[in-house]
C-alpha cells in the first residue's frame, strides 16, 4: 500500500488520520480501548510510519490498511483471549 499517514488528531469520540492521498478518515476511539482510556497528552505521543501509527507508551499500533477496511482493535493489554 502506498498510502501513509500524515497527521493525527482527536476529538471527544474519534481518531482522525490525514492520509498522503489527501483523504482524512475517522475511526471511533471505542475501537481502540487503549486510546480511549488514555489521557489527551498520552494520545499525542505517537509516531508516524509508512504504514501506520504507533504509541510506544500505550503499546498501540494502528495500520492505515486496517483503518481503511474498518478494522477495530478489540484487544486489551493484560487480558488473555480464550483459545
Amino acid at each position: 500500500m502506498n498510502i501513509s499517514p500524515k497527521s493525527v488528531r482527536f476529538d471527544d469520540d474519534n481518531l482522525w488520520v490525514g492520509l498522503s492521498d489527501g483523504r482524512t478518515i475517522a475511526a471511533p476511539l471505542a475501537w481502540f480501548p487503549r486510546l480511549l482510556e488514555a489521557s489527551p497528552e498520552q494520545r499525542l505521543q505517537f509516531e508516524l510510519s509508512k504504514s501506520g501509527l504507533h504509541w510506544e507508551a500505550l503499546d498501540e499500533d494502528i495500520s492505515v490498511e486496517g483503518l481503511l477496511v474498518g478494522q477495530a482493535n478489540i484487544t486489551r493489554r493484560g487480558v488473555q483471549q480464550a483459545a
